[in-house]
């Protein structure tokens, strides 16, 4: 399981976010950008996030640090902010934390050279776990300490919003025209270095608490739960070569759009 903090203090809210994340202090000494149990994206976003988030660190694509956070809803009681209140005591129990890394900067392609063959795993990453928000609308990517780090992965997994949906989407396509790293020259052989099998899935998967999985629709078990998502894997990466000839398509056409972003010092998001 992740290891776990106690939340001491509420810091400040992170407006960049649509779901109202939190930056706040923990029992540990460490600072967490805070995503919550009781926001509207809801538990489906937290669990994205640690799946993929630990399949990411597990096959070495670098990502900040998760925790869960315990939240005391007494916390909200020092809060001036009604919305905050409200989202703090929605919240009580566990909830994702994410190491909150000062100063880090947007990564921005244009502003920063990316390694064509750390594009290509990323880009392939992404396809696998049907990641629809790292585009260069919005990058969910930081440079922090000289290298990039991949963020904020409630997003992907969509299936999961739909169960019966997963079959279909094992074998889905994966639409990188909008990709930020699509215009890196992203080498997708270099996917090859990433190893995926049953028990790294697994142990990804067995992050999970077990709480947000109790009382899935269509589920006796949180065991079960966890064995639908590893069967998902299964299908993806059986159906592989389905869906990358398209990706292989879209590197080759670059990218559709692109519109400056100036890099910026990671903001309260």
């Amino acid at each position: 399981m992740l290891p776990s903090v106690a939340a001491t203090r509420y810091v400040t809210p992170l407006r960049e976010g649509g779901s109202l994340p939190g930056l706040m202090e923990a029992d540990d000494l460490g600072t967490y950008v805070v995503k919550f149990i009781g926001a509207g994206q809801g538990r489906k976003a937290l669990i994205a996030d640690v799946i993929v988030g630990s399949l990411a660190a597990a096959l070495g694509l670098p990502v900040p640090a998760l925790v869960t956070v315990e939240v005391d809803p007494v916390l909200a009681a020092n809060e001036p902010d009604e919305e905050v209140q409200d989202l703090l005591r929605a919240s009580a129990g566990l909830n994702l934390g994410v190491d909150f890394l000062p100063g880090a900067l947007d990564l921005d392609p244009k502003a920063f050279d990316i390694d064509p063959g750390f594009a290509g795993q990323v880009l392939w990453f992404d396809a696998l776990v049907a990641n629809v928000d790292r585009s260069w609308r919005n990058p969910n990517m930081l440079f922090w300490h000289g290298r990039p780090y991949l963020i904020d992965h409630g997003a992907a997994l969509t299936f999961h919003h739909n169960w019966p949906s997963a079959e279909q989407a094992a074998a889905r396509p994966y639409d990188a025209s909008e990709h930020v790293l699509i215009g890196s020259k992203p080498d997708l052989g270099a996917a090859g270095q990433l190893t995926i099998s049953d028990p790294v899935v697994a142990a990804a998967v067995d992050q999970v608490p077990e709480e947000w999985l109790a009382g899935e629709p269509g589920f006796g078990s949180p065991a079960d739960v966890r064995a639908a998502y590893l069967d998902f894997f299964r299908s993806r990466l059986a159906a592989r070569d389905g869906w990358l000839p398209p990706l292989r398509d879209a590197v080759a056409a670059g990218p559709q759009r692109r519109e400056r972003r100036a890099a910026r010092p990671w903001r309260l998001r």
